[in-house]
């Protein structure tokens, strides 16, 4: 809760930076947000390194298979991603560009995904008289 609170707080001084920027120099405020959003990420990295902890210790208590597993966080880092760049596009008045990021991050997740379907769909032959 409280590291929520610190990036809320640490948003809410990107956003007056950037408002305040945006008066005086309105081609470097997309810079600021930016850069702003950059350090938000930066901050919670932590925060993930203790989600990937937690996700590594469950695969090795549980043995499941690692490599879907792996695919598995790498379609939600895809998607954070895409999200975060898409973001940043329509920040700056790009909707265009942030539709095509939007189409490459999902193409990119069903690429990712065709093992995972493969192997529910293996198991569900298996399973089959």
């Amino acid at each position: 809760m409280v590291e929520l609170i610190k990036v809320i707080g640490l948003a809410f001084v990107v956003v007056v930076a950037v408002i305040v920027v945006k008066q005086v120099k309105p081609e470097i405020a997309v810079l600021v947000g930016v850069a702003g959003s950059i350090l938000i990420f930066f901050y919670i990295i932590d925060l993930l390194e203790q989600v990937f902890g937690v996700f590594s210790y469950i695969l090795d208590s549980t043995g499941l298979n690692s490599e879907l597993f792996i695919i598995l966080l790498k379609i939600i880092g895809i998607g954070y991603l895409t999200e975060f760049s898409a973001n940043i596009c329509l920040d700056s008045g790009n909707s265009a560009v942030a539709s095509k990021i939007m189409l490459a991050g999902k193409l990119v997740i069903f690429v990712l995904a065709i093992p995972v379907i493969k192997s529910l769909i293996d198991i569900i032959v298996s399973i089959m008289p």
